[in-house]
Parts: structure tokens; C-alpha cells; sequence
């Protein structure tokens, strides 16, 4: 399908986008659907000049994850705009899938697949207690589930657990999180150093040491870059993150190192317990045999 931008300027579009996203946000759904029917382009272009409406709100995220935006990726609420979803935002969220479908949006199954990983990584739609109905609708409208790694990321075990209830893949690291441990033998017997790796950096994330203690003996790089997840700093760096002091303890006693500075923050794991405010945790790191 030809992009909007042939058919009006960017202003134009802007000016439409900013009137549907006002929609969502106020949980307006026949406002939304008229706008929609009126102006059906708006169910497959992207928002490539966005004006300081909402620039000024997520500068960042649209130069990152949010780049040029389709108005689906608008009802997850992530990156946060206004700290809050509508009560209705299930149907909002239907509304514009039916208008898609009805114009046979070719990028539909992308824009699906898009959303459902923002709403799985969302603070926000966690903390409405509307994540999972979110989930739902997107996932019955074709989503594809996935492995589930992104709400490993976000600490959001309820989502991962969801997206395998709904079809998604029983990973290592989500059946080891959720303490499936039957699971956990299966995978573990067949699981590749890539899986293990994605595994030990989403139990220290999560803090949780049992699952690291576990990992340790199935044979991981403790020292390694994270793969799959944050890859920009190691499991030290990440469990710090967590907050949780066992589980920076169990990488410290099998004897990870401390001196290794993250990619981004060019930080140690014990920069990062100061800058955190991890008292215990950088108190700990301090005494620790190899401290930097």
C-alpha cells in the first residue's frame, strides 16, 4: 500500500494522528471509530514527523524503540505518556484492529506483533490491571506470542506465563523463572549456549538466585555480556539491578568478576549499586574478593 504521505503533507498527518491518539487516551471510542472511517489511512500510515505534542513527551523513544509510530502502538502506553490507560482500552484497542482488517492493511500482522510486545514490556498496562485483556485481544486478532523474553525483561513473569498459556514458547529462561522444573530438565538437556546465556541474564534481572544457583551447574559465562536481553552489561550488573543481595551473591561466590564496566553507563556493578542507591548490595560489593 502506498504511504500516506502521497496523499497529504506531514502536517496534515499529524494533525490526525494527534486528534486519533487524543481518542485513545480519552477512551473515546465512537469519536475513534468516525475519525477512523472517515480517514482509513490512518490504520497503516506511520507518524514519521511528529509534532511537539508528542516530542515533547517521548523526544527519546522516537528516536529509539517508538520510531515513526503506527497509531496501534499508541493504546499500549509505552513509552508513558500520561501514566494511565483508559477503562476501556480493550475495545479501543479493537476498534482499530477492525478498522485495519476492514482495509486489509498489509502491515497488520507487524503492527500486531509490535503492540503485543509493548504491552507485554509496559509498566503501565501491568499496573492497570489490563495487560492481559490487551494481550488477549492483540494475540486473537494474530499476534504471534513469541518466547517471551521481553516481559522477562521487564520483570513481568504474569505476562511471560500468559504468553505461553496463549500459545507462545516454553523457553529455558521462562520455564526456569516460573519454576517449571519439570520443563526446566527437558530444555535444559537440549538447550544451546545461547539459551542458557538468555536464561542466567533473566534470573539475575528478575533477582532470583535459586534459578541462577541452578543455571551455574548446567554451565553459563557468568562473565559474558547478556545475549538476547539487555545485552549491554553482564549478570552481575543485572542482578545489582535487581536489587536482590542473594542473588549477587551467588555470581560473586562462583567467582564473576567485578571489574567489567557495562557498554552503555561505562559502569562497574558496583557503580551501579552506588548510583541505584543498593546500600547493602554496594556495601557487600566493596568486601568482596575481586572488587574493583
Amino acid at each position: 500500500m502506498p504511504s500516506i504521505a502521497a496523499d497529504m503533507n506531514n502536517a496534515e498527518l499529524d494533525s490526525l494522528f494527534r486528534a486519533a491518539v487524543s481518542h485513545i487516551d480519552a477512551g473515546q471510542l465512537s469519536e475513534l471509530q468516525s475519525l477512523l472511517a472517515t480517514n482509513p489511512s490512518l490504520t497503516v500510515a506511520r507518524l514519521e514527523s511528529p509534532g511537539s505534542w508528542l516530542r515533547d513527551l517521548v523526544d527519546g523513544a522516537l528516536k529509539g524503540y517508538f520510531q515513526d509510530p503506527y497509531l496501534l502502538w499508541f493504546v499500549a502506553e509505552n513509552p508513558i505518556r500520561h501514566e494511565k490507560l483508559p477503562a476501556n482500552i480493550v475495545e479501543i484497542t479493537g476498534a482499530i484492529i477492525a478498522a485495519a482488517k476492514h482495509e486489509q492493511v498489509q502491515s497488520l500482522q507487524e503492527q500486531l506483533d509490535y503492540t503485543l510486545g509493548l504491552v507485554v514490556t509496559g509498566r503501565v498496562p501491568r499496573e492497570s490491571g489490563m495487560q492481559l485483556q490487551l494481550m488477549d485481544v492483540l494475540i486473537d486478532a494474530g499476534a504471534t506470542p513469541g518466547a517471551g523474553h521481553g516481559a522477562l525483561s521487564a520483570r513481568n513473569l504474569e505476562a511471560a506465563a500468559h504468553l505461553v498459556k496463549r500459545g507462545g514458547e516454553l523457553t529455558l529462561a521462562t520455564a526456569i523463572l516460573l519454576e517449571r522444573d519439570a520443563e526446566v530438565d527437558r530444555l535444559a538437556s537440549d538447550a544451546s549456549i545461547r539459551d542458557k546465556q538468555i536464561a542466567l541474564v533473566a534470573a539475575a534481572l528478575n533477582g532470583r538466585a535459586k534459578a541462577l544457583a541452578r543455571l551455574l551447574q548446567l554451565g553459563v559465562d557468568i562473565d559474558a555480556y547478556s545475549t538476547g536481553i539487555h545485552p549491554h552489561a553482564t549478570a552481575v550488573h543485572h542482578a545489582v539491578d535487581s536489587g536482590s543481595l542473594e542473588t549477587v551473591k551467588v555470581l560473586v561466590e562462583a567467582g564473576a568478576r567485578l571489574d567489567t564496566k557495562d557498554k552503555v553507563y561505562n559502569g562497574t556493578p558496583l557503580d551501579w549499586a552506588e548510583h541505584e542507591g543498593r546500600r547493602e548490595i554496594a556495601d557487600y560489593l566493596r568486601r568482596a574478593p575481586g572488587a574493583a
